[in-house]
């Protein structure tokens, strides 16, 4: 167990960071890295020498053996190849080594990567690049370098690359928005807080169910006579088992200097969370697949496995990851405080305009970025935001906006309290605005809460979105205010004008609401229910122009992710209805029809001695229906599958495997959990909801 007195010693001592680099490198070396990631000047191989032979000396240190570029292909999840430090010496012994150029520069395969029909499978060459903003550290005693990743002929494969270029774009549209206001900085930030939710269930009951082995959800099962309608498990008492796990997954991202903050439990039984402090976008990145990974990994070693799916469990809420993203100066100014006058605030003023405008214009990458075979089960089930794009942002913030658009002076709420009792308790500072978990995207204070991201997402896709539309944003708005000869009057003029042409995205109601999706028609904002509707959006011609436009893509690296997503999409539906055939035939229908028999039998022997077997006959004939209704679901399901495998066009081949597939296999689910129902316990072939969400005890 860790003393609290070492948690600072702890924090950040497998990664080579500032200290480290401070405590090894020259001070002319430093001043070079420094600036690299400042500028984003060049290193030139001298520095990267003087560098890479520090970081491995500090690696030896610390029982490395090996080395690995570290990077983030279009799987979603992170790839490594280990490289061992030894180098042969003419007496046929061996050296520790690792170079400049070792540092700087990888070739893996990139042949198995999805590329989205950028290039051939026999074209096998790749490239991985270092990347000096985010940390190198240590991972099972390899020094782990993060890094990009992009093909020979130079096209982006992977989620770093584009992450980090939109980063840049942000930063420059940022500061142009600043000089005009008087303020001169050399980089604005875009700093991100991914809240993580995930359950938790025992690896024993976990490897009964192939679904949850193979697909990561369950596509079969009951509904438990409880489940979260008591609310009795959101912020309870953490059970031992779990807080353990807790305790050793927060120690060993400390480790690795991931800022893991808040633990919790969520809102369905098993579910919990586990939210970092803000970091740099590409860092918040890099260390959210680690979270992740690691969530995974500590799992294990206590007898549980961490679930990431977004709907493990029908009948219980999935898990999201609420995308807390900001905007800050070097210099650590937040650009989106409202202060506590956000009317005479000019400069938030323009920054809150020019994110309206750009989600309002970009809605449909914003949920293009978040469009998943999982995601789809959970966002807009009352448990997650509506797969329409919408703003909260609060009473004040929206009547500061309304005065604004009327030419009138807002006179400001004066901040509040609430009184909790006479003198025991100190009065509360009431804040200005509510919190809207309905909302996709909410402003939460001074940040906006991105909360349609999938618990399984890499962040970097809807950061990549996010940072591109506002940098096109802000340019537009610092283009109207560089020559401004009154600048009060042209930012109130130019609030106004972006408030009144794009005010149909800010919504502070109810999003789960029926009226709501009605309203939102009527409003013209888009309703992109599943993900084969949504992915074609991304390659429409304006989409395409704003990413060439920031050289995020080119035009064939944004259609190559439309195909690796939605070939994505058909891969699960395919795998999920595969395993739903194993399982019906090798283990459902064979357990129903064991109990039928015997309820049979039993009627038989009933009816022998003269007794009326009314209840086993009911049975009988109830289960019996249900198998005949499974077979026919299952061949329908399967002659589904076999039809849309062979389509080739994949925005075809997914609308096919929505409308045919996924319906195949929601009629097979309805019979199933039906028959389960009436089964008896002993005959089930795998534990139950009951016993995977409520399994994990003291």
């Amino acid at each position: 167990m860790t003393m609290t007195n070492e948690v600072p010693k702890l924090f950040g001592s497998l990664v080579f960071n500032e200290t480290a680099m401070k405590d090894r490198l020259p001070i002319a070396t430093y001043k070079a890295y420094k600036l690299a990631v400042l500028e984003g000047k060049p290193l030139d191989l001298e520095i990267a020498n003087i560098i890479a032979n520090a970081m491995k000396d500090w690696a030896l240190e610390h029982g490395c053996t090996h080395f690995t570029h570290w990077f983030q292909p279009m799987t979603g999840i992170t790839a490594e190849k280990h490289e061992s430090f030894i180098a042969p010496t003419a007496e046929g012994r061996v050296i520790m080594s690792f170079s400049g150029k070792e540092l700087i520069q990888g070739e893996p395969d990139a042949s198995s990567f999805p590329s989205g029909g950028l290039r051939a499978t026999f074209e096998a060459r790749g490239y991985t690049a270092w990347d000096p903003t985010s940390y190198a550290f240590i991972k099972d005693n390899c020094l782990c370098i993060p890094t990009a990743f992009c093909s020979y002929t130079g096209d982006v494969l992977d989620k770093k690359t584009p992450l980090l270029r939109s980063m840049n774009a942000i930063s420059k549209a940022a500061c142009r928005v600043l000089k005009v206001f008087g303020i001169d900085t050399i980089r604005v930030n875009s700093t991100v807080g991914p809240e993580q939710e995930y359950f938790l269930v025992d690896k024993e009951m976990w490897a009964k169910r192939k679904d949850l082995v193979y697909t990561g959800r369950t596509l079969f099962g009951a509904k438990t006579p409880r489940g979260q309608e008591l609310d009795d498990h959101y912020f309870g008492i953490i059970k031992q088992r779990v807080l353990g796990f807790m305790k050793d997954l927060d120690e060993e991202l400390w480790k690795l200097g991931v800022l893991a903050k808040t633990e919790h439990n969520e809102v369905a039984p098993a579910q919990h969370e586990l939210a970092p402090i803000y970091s740099f976008t590409n860092v918040a990145s890099d260390h959210n697949q680690l979270t992740m990974e690691f969530m995974k990994r500590i799992a294990l070693k206590h007898g549980l496995v961490c679930l990431l799916h977004e709907k493990p469990f029908a009948g219980v809420n999935g898990s999201g990851k609420h995308n807390n993203w900001s905007l800050s100066t070097e210099e650590g100014l937040n650009l989106l405080d409202p202060s506590k006058t956000p009317y005479k605030n000019l400069r938030f003023l323009v920054f809150l305009a020019a994110i309206i405008k750009a989600v309002d214009e970009y809605q449909d990458l914003l949920r293009v970025s978040v469009a998943s075979a999982g995601n789809d089960h959970r966002l807009g089930a009352n448990e997650a935001p509506p797969a329409i794009v919408s703003i909260f942002l609060g009473d004040e913030l929206t009547a500061v906006l309304e005065a604004i658009a009327k030419g009138e002076v807002y006179d400001g709420n004066p901040q509040t309290y609430i009184k909790v009792s006479d003198d025991t308790i100190p009065a509360l500072v009431k804040d200005n605005t509510d919190r809207n978990r309905t909302s996709p995207f909410a402003f939460t204070g001074n940040k906006f809460e991105f909360r349609m991201l999938g618990s399984m997402f890499s962040i970097a896709g809807p950061n990549i979105v996010i940072n591109t539309i506002v940098a096109e944003a802000l340019d537009y708005v610092a283009g109207k205010l560089e020559d401004s000869a009154d600048l009060e009057a042209d930012v109130y003029d130019l609030v106004k004008e972006i408030y009144t042409e794009h005010k149909r995205i800010i919504f502070n109601g109810n999003g789960y609401a029926d009226e709501w999706v009605v309203e939102a028609e009527k409003r013209g904002l888009l309703n992109l229910k599943n993900t084969p509707e949504a992915l074609p959006y991304m390659a429409s011609d304006k989409n395409i122009a704003l990413f060439e436009k920031y050289r995020i893509f080119t035009a064939a690296e944004t259609k190559s992710r439309v195909n690796i997503l939605l070939e994505n999409y058909t891969t699960v539906l395919g795998i999920e209805g595969a395993t739903m055939l194993e399982m019906l035939h090798k283990d459902i229908l064979p357990a129903v029809s064991c109990y039928t028999k015997d309820l049979i039998r039993i009627a038989m022997e009933k009816k022998s001695l003269g007794i009326e077997p009314g209840a086993e006959v009911d049975l009988a004939k109830r289960l019996s229906s249900y198998t005949d209704a499974m077979y026919k679901a299952s061949l329908k399901l399967a002659a589904a599958l076999e039809e849309c495998e062979k389509i080739e066009c994949p925005k075809a081949k997914a609308e096919a495997f929505f409308e045919k597939v996924f319906s195949a296999m929601t009629e097979l689910r309805e019979a199933a959990d039906s028959a389960e129902a009436l089964t008896g316990g002993k005959y089930l072939p795998y534990p139950t909801y009951g016993e995977l969400l409520f399994g994990v005890n003291e």
